[in-house]
């Protein structure tokens, strides 16, 4: 009789080849594709690094320009589609626009091509279409259960100023537009995290794009995973100052209480987000800001005394919510927007496992009462 044993989560297991990119956690580094994503922080826009992401090279100067007009088409909701995103919005749980999201983008994909079999064209097709139709719903979504009119896509503002356009009606300023664009980029793509993984099974059954994202949107919405730029922020709300931080963090782990915002399953060095989104705070300025550098190394002192052996450094979500908040994007907001850069990193997974015939099927290891055979 053989074992079957498997690493509690999967940790470390290696379930796939990918060209997509790698997180080196010992490191402090990761890439999409050959370029170290810091780099294309840096220097590219989220469009660029969304064609290389989809295609594998980063656009000249022509295929940038109808790459942007492929994306400013795909954007914009047609009547019925706002119709169905106002039934949504004002129905179920106020409040909920992960969930939302799903709904909307399940039915857009009513009768869409399996991708097992399709042209890869196509598929890439679908891919672009709900990456950029996303943002347009889940601001509609926001808009309308704040009691306020949809906004129409701009075509005329980069990506990232436009989802700031599409959330509060107002068009960013120079710093805030630069702020949430280094998120978006940063955050589009993160080795076999769980929501990636979760678009890549479905992906591997030959189901259509949408099915694809949306089990990946399921995933995300876990406050393990996707859920806790927010969670983040309320922790320092409850600390308040800088000399109640130390105090708190006892508190919180003599009660077994995860710290949000510190710690990550593969870096065991600083988060190279969060070090990028932290400069970007810096760079917005506020009391906010001034808070959150103060009190990041006072919890992180504080957690290696508690817990020796184990350095917990700040993760991408706690500067990530210190970036928002200063940018004027709501808490309710916070999740969204990470979700409006990862669907890009989703569907360049969903069109790289189409291009592949197996399915996902791993085994279990029966751990129940002994089994008799009569």
């Amino acid at each position: 009789m053989s074992t079957l044993t498997a690493p509690a989560g999967l940790k470390g297991l290696v379930v796939a080849e990918t060209t997509l990119g790698d997180v080196r956690g010992e490191e402090g580094f990761y890439h999409y594709r050959e370029h170290p994503a810091l780099d294309l922080v840096e220097h590219a826009d989220l469009e660029q690094v969304w064609h290389l992401m989809l295609t594998g090279h980063l656009p000249g100067p022509a295929e940038d320009r109808a790459f942007r007009a492929e994306i400013a088409a795909a954007a914009p909701l047609d009547d019925a589609d706002l119709a169905l995103v106002d039934l949504v919005a004002r129905s179920g749980r106020h409040g909920a626009p992960l969930a939302k999201l799903r709904t909307v983008l399940s039915h857009l994909a009513t009768g869409s091509t399996p991708t097992y079999g399709a042209d890869l064209a196509e598929v890439r097709r679908d891919c672009v279409r709900y990456a950029a139709v996303t943002p347009t719903i889940l601001a509609a979504i926001h808009r309308l259960e704040q009691g306020l009119d949809p906004l129409a896509p701009r075509p005329d503002l980069s990506a990232a100023a436009q989802w700031l356009w599409l959330v509060t009606g107002r068009v960013p300023d120079a710093a805030q537009e630069r702020a949430i664009q280094r998120y978006l980029v940063g955050t589009i793509d993160h080795g076999f995290n769980n929501s990636t993984f979760a678009a890549r099974v479905v992906a591997s059954s030959g189901a259509d794009v949408g099915s694809a994202l949306c089990a990946a949107l399921g995933a995300f919405s876990g406050p393990l995973h996707g859920g806790a730029p927010d969670r983040a922020l309320e922790a320092l709300d409850e600390i308040g100052s800088p000399d109640r931080a130390r105090d708190w963090v006892r508190a919180k782990v003599s009660t077994g209480d995860r710290i949000m915002g510190f710690g990550h399953a593969v870096y065991t060095t600083h988060d190279p987000r969060a070090q990028m989104l932290k400069r970007e705070a810096e760079r917005l300025g506020g009391p906010l800001t001034d808070l959150a550098t103060q009190v990041e190394q006072i919890v992180e002192d504080t957690l290696t005394e508690l817990k020796p052996g184990r350095r917990l450094y700040a993760n991408v979500e706690y500067y990530a919510g210190v970036v928002m908040e200063e940018c004027g994007v709501p808490r309710s907001m916070f999740t969204p927007t990470f979700a409006v850069s990862r669907v890009i990193g989703w569907s360049a997974h969903v069109l790289e496992q189409a291009a592949t015939t197996k399915i996902y099927r791993p085994s279990a290891r029966y751990v129940g009462p002994p089994v008799s055979r009569s």
